[in-house]
């Protein structure tokens, strides 16, 4: 928005990055691999295009390249053969490939049970905390305001908010008002959100190559997911912090302000488990780093991009499920030209659909 003309200004309580921010970690995956969900391909081949473009203008890398391998090992492959279609769809580069020509190709990855792999090439991960840190100095050093507090929203009446009240007693008010406020959505609009917008415990864990080994570094080995009776993904090099493990289930209600970030023994052993299977040479490695995160989810897992009911002045951007950061400048892009060009918003992002029977 403001490269569109506006005046922004910026709350954030705990700063860009944080420990507590859903996207505060060192990593994040971006792929274009989304099943019959065409939007969300679409808007990661523009998000992956916009983070090119920042990050040349930036002169700060911030998209690794790695590869993704797409292992699917369920008994059920519709949702790869529908990723096929969209990823066709919209012209992005990929490869059908058999289990026995993927474990030629890469030779770290034990692909026994898997029924066929999709590999993107331009697929691999972002810097996460270091993207959010880049992409406030650049809003800054392109006019933009910063205040670090907590906002609180004004009052409604008359389909309007009216204000935000901040933590220093003082209070501001502007023409839109826009809330990314990720797993505190639901907290901070009980009635309008509530549960729709929820967060669930996730753990991640990173385990130690060894020693002048690099078939596991981003080099040599693609990012992945393996998509059967569960989701689990990964990927290799992370900045050093070790091989990435993390397990897509939704894990327990969390509070994201108050929740102590401890990992479990059983999450660990999990985690063990998985990797002496799936890369065996990784059996023996030890545990370097591990972090719990959340997840904002919704009902249908799809984001929520769309006026706050009731204030026709106010946004909402949320329900990353998951998946969101990828995606970020795409939905900002999407947001900026809803609020100030009037576009639509896209029905499968509307709050309507909660009302309609769709979840």
């Amino acid at each position: 928005m403001l490269r569109l003309g506006a005046r922004v200004t910026l709350v954030e309580k705990w700063g860009a990055g944080n420990a507590r921010a859903s996207s505060g970690g060192e990593t994040r995956l971006i792929r274009a691999t989304y099943g019959p969900d065409l939007i969300y391909t679409r808007m990661a081949a523009r998000a992956l295009e916009l983070w090119k473009k920042n990050e040349a203008d930036w002169g700060q890398q911030l998209y690794h390249r790695t590869g993704l391998v797409w292992l699917s090992t369920g008994d059920d492959d519709s949702y790869e053969r529908a990723s096929i279609d969209s990823l066709s769809a919209c012209g992005i580069a990929h490869e059908l490939m058999t289990p026995a020509e993927a474990a030629a190709r890469f030779p770290q990855i034990n692909f026994d049970g898997v029924r066929s792999v999709i590999y993107e090439p331009e697929a691999g991960y972002l810097a996460a905390r270091m993207a959010c840190q880049t992409v406030l100095e650049s809003y800054l050093a392109e006019g933009g305001s910063y205040l670090q507090a907590h906002a609180e929203p004004g009052r409604i009446s008359g389909n309007k908010m009216d204000g935000v009240r901040l933590s220093d007693g003082t209070s501001f008010s502007a023409d839109h008002y826009v809330f990314a406020c990720g797993p505190w959505l639901g907290r901070i609009f009980r009635e309008q959100i509530g549960d729709l917008v929820f967060p669930t415990r996730q753990e991640v864990f990173f385990f130690g190559n060894p020693a002048g080994d690099q078939r596991f570094d981003e080099s040599q080995m693609p990012a992945w997911i393996e998509h059967g009776a569960g989701f689990k993904y990964g990927m290799p090099g992370n900045l050093g912090r070790g091989f990435k493990v993390a397990d897509d289930a939704r894990g327990l209600r969390f509070d994201p302000t108050d929740g102590d970030r401890i990992i479990t023994a059983e999450g660990l052993e999990a985690a063990r488990e998985y990797i002496a299977f799936r890369f065996p040479g990784l059996a023996n490695a030890p545990l370097v780093d591990a972090r719990v995160c959340q997840y904002e989810d919704t009902p249908d897992h799809h984001f929520i991009i769309d006026k706050l009911p009731g204030a026709d002045n106010a946004w909402i951007l949320g329900g990353g499920s998951g998946h969101g950061f990828k995606h970020g400048p795409a939905v900002g892009e999407m947001a900026a030209s809803m609020i100030l060009e009037g576009a639509m918003t896209e029905p499968q992002f509307m709050f309507s659909r909660f009302t309609r029977g769709s979840v």
